[in-house]
């Protein structure tokens, strides 16, 4: 049914730092400096890094695995035989699902004293059963709806869960908005959404 398991990642708080500051050195001064504990982007890289040698090791099961950045998800072209595998936090499989359409996606949490996850039902140690239940096609999931927007120059944005349409400032907007039949002149962020959406699988 799945060919290819496409794992997505995120950067850690310290490369994306380290990327900012050229070294690791100029990184740790600039967040002493402001008072912050290095030491903590540390713990949270190294935790995030276990996570992900482990699930190089547990997804190892015969398909072919694409490790793709988070950077790169509006690029990328998922194929319907793709079986996406989230690994960081919540955002992630909502920035994922914006991209994957209707391919299942399996959120796993790397870290979960620090992350939430409510999208992330998983963690690395359970990550390779709820792949293989998705593969086995014996996993529940739960359809998401994507909010929608279609610009007049034909640009399109989809949203996991909510679109703010209006100037970058903070003024106010009025919007003319049209559901079939219906139409409705709101104010600054109030809506009410069309009735059609793409529509998102989060395995559950």
């Amino acid at each position: 049914m799945y060919e290819k398991l496409v794992v997505v990642t995120r950067r850690t708080r310290l490369e994306e730092l380290i990327t900012r500051f050229n070294t690791p050195g100029q990184a740790r001064f600039y967040i002493e400096h402001a008072g912050g504990d290095f030491g903590e982007y540390e713990r949270e890289h190294a935790a995030y890094q276990a996570a992900l040698q482990r699930l190089r090791r547990d997804l190892d099961l015969g398909l072919p695995r694409q490790y793709l950045d988070r950077g790169l998800l509006p690029t990328y072209t998922f194929g319907p035989m793709d079986l996406v595998v989230a690994v960081g936090q919540d955002g992630l499989v909502a920035n994922t699902a914006k991209y994957a359409g209707p391919q299942p996606i399996v959120g796993v949490n790397p870290d979960p004293a620090r992350y939430d996850g409510i999208l992330l039902p998983f963690a690395p140690a359970t990550a390779r059963g709820a792949v293989i239940g998705v593969l086995e096609g014996r996993a529940s999931s739960r359809q998401v709806t994507l909010a929608e927007a279609v610009l007049a120059d034909g640009q399109r944005l989809l949203a996991f869960n909510d679109l703010f349409l209006g100037a970058r400032s903070h003024v106010s907007a009025r919007y003319r908005l049209r559901a079939g039949a219906r139409e409705e002149v709101l104010h600054d962020s109030a809506a009410h959404p069309p009735p059609k959406f793409p529509i998102s699988h989060v395995i559950c």
